[in-house]
């Protein structure tokens, strides 16, 4: 079926046909990702996949949905089929997190899991992620979204405190990627735009065979040990369709 979700819909309200055809599971279920029943196992459970329509499964795995007890996000691209996933910051190895006098989670709006860690002084800075996931075939690209300064509200205005903002304009950060069927990629950038919010783009990988699971290890790190780093909130890391991220941006 060469209609795309939005043209079914409109031509479900020309004629009582159209309405009940526009339900047939076959029409829906050309919509779904081969490997669909993975993600209604991540975000429903199995139980669930029985009950719904092809339909009701696609609109469900459009929609944001939160799995893993919270720590992640996750929802189906309309256009590419793809998913994109959110990876809140409790899900990352972050060296030194448990010792308070580095790192805390500070709560906040502007993270979509209410908390981002947050970096006050430290002199080795890594962060690790690692996933197994059965991604929908395509192109994806992985990113950290990081601020430097902690922002917080004030008579209702946005106020962002850099007084602990150091040490990120001496050496760049460096970002890894590497994957199960042997793709790898390595970069390095500084961390610029104090008080703003950015994608800091980790690498590309490449689904070829879905319903396999694939291996995602992705870091960023700062360890160079002459200076010390700090005032950095980390609010966690995006895989997306390659191309999609300014979408994102507006989420």
């Amino acid at each position: 079926m060469s209609l795309d979700p939005q043209e079914i819909c409109k031509l479900a309200r020309v004629n009582k046909a159209f309405h009940r055809a526009s339900f047939a599971d076959f029409l829906w279920e050309s919509k779904l990702p081969p490997g669909y029943k993975f993600l209604v196992n991540k975000v429903l459970g199995e139980e669930k996949l029985g009950s719904m329509t092809k339909k009701e499964i696609y609109a469900k795995l459009c929609q944001p949905n939160f799995f893993d007890g919270g720590a992640k996000e996750i929802w189906l691209d309309r256009c590419s089929a793809q998913v994109c996933l959110l990876i809140s910051p409790r899900s990352l190895k972050i060296t030194g997190i448990d010792d308070r006098r580095y790192w805390n989670y500070i709560p906040t709006e502007e993270s979509r899991f209410k908390s981002v860690a947050y970096l006050q002084q430290m002199w080795w800075v890594e962060v690790l992620g690692e996933l197994d996931f059965e991604f929908p075939k395509g192109n994806y690209s992985i990113y950290f979204r990081l601020q430097l300064g902690k922002t917080s509200k004030r008579l209702g205005r946005r106020v962002c405190n850099l007084d602990q903002v150091h040490g990120w304009d001496i050496k760049p950060v460096r970002f890894q990627l590497s994957t199960s069927d042997g793709q790898s990629s390595l970069s390095q950038s500084y961390l610029r735009g104090p008080g703003e919010w950015a994608f800091y783009h980790v690498g590309d990988f490449a689904i070829e065979r879905p319903n396999v699971s694939t291996n995602i290890k992705f870091s960023l790190a700062q360890i160079d040990c002459t200076h010390t780093k700090g005032g950095l909130c980390i609010d966690g890391a995006v895989i997306c369709p390659t191309g999609s991220i300014d979408k994102l941006k507006q989420f």
